[in-house]
């Protein structure tokens, strides 16, 4: 008699369902990591390559307007990313105008940075909300100058396919103002922004903790930016891989398929087969 051997493997029993370790694919790029972290507000650059290691993030976001490009020999972040590993998301931080986000698009392209830009054009100091009709302006000349752009935008269902329509290879919406850590305010947009563009959806902005970021892959996000959440922690190192095992859990959530929503109690044994009474004889 033979015996069926279990396709399983024993070490690790977790049968994970087809797409649930899938790379994040972006206008081309594959990534490992569905995790996408920032360099700013970190006590110190080696904590910031500490935390990022811990993140297993392999895109990381930087500042244009952060790095000194007149003088290469003076310390920089770049100093401290391992770049044959981690690929460079260079951003328009600080840019309120459209000609300005062009242009430093452009400086950090010269600087041999990347043709990739995380384009943001702010419209609002105070909340740092962004100016959508300059960013859709931005996006069509860059992607016309041969820049592979990811904007930051608002949770505009509209705008979101106006922007996949001007080339943009993905769309960020904000799930709260930047910094602010009060996690996913409208799960409902999030949601129809989903299903209006085809190009991945990246929940960027407003994270605050690691639930934050399973509730944006429970969604069906393709992935998630945050920088404020890890770097502003009390253990910034701790509350990276808080969030890396958040993302990953999030991501199986979602290709696993949740139950449905019920108003009434559904027993979790069946009653099939149940013995109700014994017979005597």
């Amino acid at each position: 008699m033979q015996t069926k051997t279990n396709s399983i493997n024993p070490i690790n029993p977790i049968q994970e369902p087809a797409g649930s370790t899938d790379p994040l694919i972006i206008g081309g790029l594959k990534l490992s990591s569905r995790l996408i972290v920032g360099t700013g507000k970190y006590a110190s650059f080696a904590l910031m390559r500490e935390a990022i290691d811990a993140s297993g993030a392999a895109m990381v976001t930087i500042a244009v307007r952060r790095v000194n490009l007149d003088n290469p020999k003076e310390e920089s972040l770049l100093d401290y990313l391992d770049r044959s590993r981690i690929t460079l998301l260079p951003n328009t931080a600080g840019c309120y105008t459209a000609e300005d986000a062009i242009r430093t698009a452009a400086l950090g392209r010269e600087a041999g940075l990347s043709n990739l830009v995380k384009l943001e054009v702010i419209g609002d100091e105070k909340t740092l909300l962004p100016d959508t009709q300059a960013l859709l302006e931005a996006t069509r000349v860059l992607v016309k100058d041969g820049f592979r752009v990811m904007p930051y935008t608002n949770d505009d269902v509209i705008m979101a396919k106006k922007l996949e329509d001007a080339g943009a290879i993905c769309v960020m919406p904000l799930a709260a103002p930047i910094g602010s850590g009060q996690g996913i305010l409208n799960p409902l947009t999030i949601r129809l922004l989903m299903e209006a563009v085809s190009v991945p959806v990246i929940v960027d902005a407003g994270v605050g903790t690691a639930s934050d970021a399973a509730v944006a892959m429970e969604l069906g996000a393709e992935g998630v930016l945050m920088n404020t959440a890890i770097a502003a922690a009390e253990h910034p190192v701790v509350m990276a891989r808080a969030m890396r095992l958040a993302v990953e859990a999030g991501r199986l959530s979602y290709t696993a398929g949740r139950i449905a929503k019920k108003p009434y109690a559904s027993a979790s044994s069946p009653s099939d087969g149940i013995v109700t009474g014994a017979k005597h004889s």
